[in-house]
């Protein structure tokens, strides 16, 4: 039996703003971000298996990623800890808002790249990561491929 890629969507509300940029997302804002991601693996074989037929059940996917992104990312604003944008994210948690500090420029290109490594070390031994789509509106998106970073 050969390989295959199975996909769980996820969707969640974050806000940023990019340091040192020359456009309008230097200034705090946020999406609604999208995020797929693609597993691949084989089908389990064994019939006695709870999860026969599967390649990894889709609610164990979903637990891995609302623990590790959606329930982290979801409804915070994220900035870089190597900005004067600490300085802000210091006062907005202060005032009770949910900030991360993340150790780089918050772009849908790095987090994606964060939430690869992230997904990848909770994943089982026998499934792989194949690929991230993170959606930042309807037309603009970033996408990480497991065969471009080998």
């Amino acid at each position: 039996m050969g390989n295959i890629r199975i996909t769980k969507q996820f969707s969640f509300e974050t806000g940023h703003a990019l340091y040192g940029y020359d456009g309008k997302c230097k200034n705090v804002h946020g999406h609604s971000y999208k995020l797929s991601v693609t597993v691949i693996g084989k089908p389990i074989k064994d019939k006695s298996n709870v999860k026969f037929g599967m390649v990894i059940d889709f609610g164990d996917l979903k637990h891995i990623v609302k623990e590790e992104i959606v329930n982290v990312f979801d409804h915070a604003t994220v900035f870089n800890k190597n900005t004067p944008h600490v300085e802000l994210a210091k006062e907005l948690a202060d005032r009770g808002h949910n900030v991360l500090l993340v150790d780089y420029q918050p772009t849908s290109e790095m987090m994606v790249i964060d939430f690869s490594k992230k997904i990848k070390n909770r994943l089982p031994k026998h499934i792989e990561l194949h690929s991230l789509k993170l959606q930042e509106t309807d037309t603009s998106f970033a996408e990480w491929y497991a065969s471009d970073n080998e």
